[in-house]
């Protein structure tokens, strides 16, 4: 007898870097620049921390002014920049959530692990690559008990597989940086699946918040 309505996602509201944002941080370097977020979790920064430098050393190999840029959480950034310390091109590690959202809309390409970020990658408009690894058992256990074939945000929304998936033992360098690499030329299917996600998730409508907030009183009233 519960009342129950969509009222879309609070991403949709939250506000965009301006273009003048975007160019400072450009400017700062010719090369391409990489979005690397391996999560904001210990266990499992440790875990894709090996596998994504792995991938920026690839990324760097044909792409020598190649810059890479890292939003984390103050919680983990220390583990972060111990645990980046090694990789072929040292990321610029960012903390403050300004420069982290100018980040993701200057971003050209983005390796992220799976997430509600690839919802905040698709409202900046960046292309991205979603990997992940986990404990063989948990991967076990998930497959099992999964009722779709991707956990990509954006790939459930939009009803596409516009993103690419690099899921446990496929979560390897030699696939994820060809994926990376193809984004860089631009992905028009990609770029439909992110307006589409964003669209039906309530963008250019009442905050979702509000609506929530109709929905409870619409069902008190009654």
């Amino acid at each position: 007898g519960m009342t129950c309505d969509f009222v879309g996602h609070p991403v949709v509201a939250e506000p965009l870097a301006s273009q003048d944002e975007v160019a400072a941080l450009r400017v700062e370097g010719a090369g391409p620049v990489l979005l690397v977020l391996p999560g904001s979790r210990r266990g499992e920064v440790a875990r894709l921390a090996p596998i994504f430098g792995q991938v920026v050393g690839r990324l760097q190999a044909a792409h020598p002014g190649l810059r890479v840029l890292l939003p984390t959480v103050r919680g983990v950034a220390g583990a972060v920049r111990d645990l980046t310390s090694g990789w072929p091109v040292r990321p610029e590690i960012i903390e403050d959530a300004d420069r982290k959202r100018t980040a993701f809309a200057a971003a050209d390409v983005a390796l992220a692990a799976s997430g509600t970020v690839s919802l905040e990658l698709a409202a900046s408009g960046c292309p991205m690559v979603i990997a992940y690894d986990m404990h063989p058992i948990t991967l076990w256990l998930m497959r099992r008990a999964a009722l779709v074939d991707t956990v990509t945000l954006v790939n459930l929304v939009s009803e596409t597989r516009a993103v690419p998936e690099f899921i446990g033992p496929a979560s390897r360098a030699d696939g994820i940086a060809p994926a990376l690499e193809a984004l860089l030329q631009y992905s028009t299917a990609q770029k439909a699946a992110m307006d589409l996600t964003m669209d039906r998730l309530g963008k250019g409508g009442e905050p979702p918040g509000l609506r929530a907030a109709r929905s409870v009183l619409a069902a008190l009233r009654r």
